[in-house]
């Protein structure tokens, strides 16, 4: 009984590591992450970056008509539903949305500590 196997309902890829978070230099995906977190993050990442201008027009156009914005607002929704899927179905932008999931996966196995609270503590510029 030197070495007794720790039995957890989880597979052995998805604990282990520092903090018990899992290995931080796994890069497979679960299918969770694949269909919700990446595609979410490329949303974010698409309205904050990308299309910011249709995201303050639409904003902009909503505040304006308040319980018209669904008839007056129709073309700056379109043009930012048309912007955000042309940045949905860029292979290079997800490969890169990938590639930004899995290396913050990483640092968060590594520390322990979420992205949030690491952004939260950084000192202001």
């Amino acid at each position: 009984m030197k070495d007794q196997l720790q039995r957890s309902v989880l597979p052995q890829r998805l604990g282990g590591g520092p903090h018990n978070l899992g290995d931080p230099c796994d890069k497979t995906l679960r299918n969770v992450e694949k269909d919700v977190l990446i595609p979410q993050k490329m949303r974010d990442k698409a309205k904050e970056l990308k299309c910011t201008q249709e995201v303050t027009d639409f904003s902009k156009c909503c505040k304006d008509s308040s319980f018209l914005m669904v008839v007056k607002c129709r073309e700056q929704n379109a043009a930012l539903k048309s912007c955000l899927t042309k940045w949905f179905t860029d292979e290079k932008f997800k490969e890169e949305c990938t590639q930004e999931y899995l290396e913050e996966r990483s640092q968060y196995r590594r520390t322990g500590i979420p992205l949030k609270s690491r952004t939260a503590r950084l000192p202001s510029a």
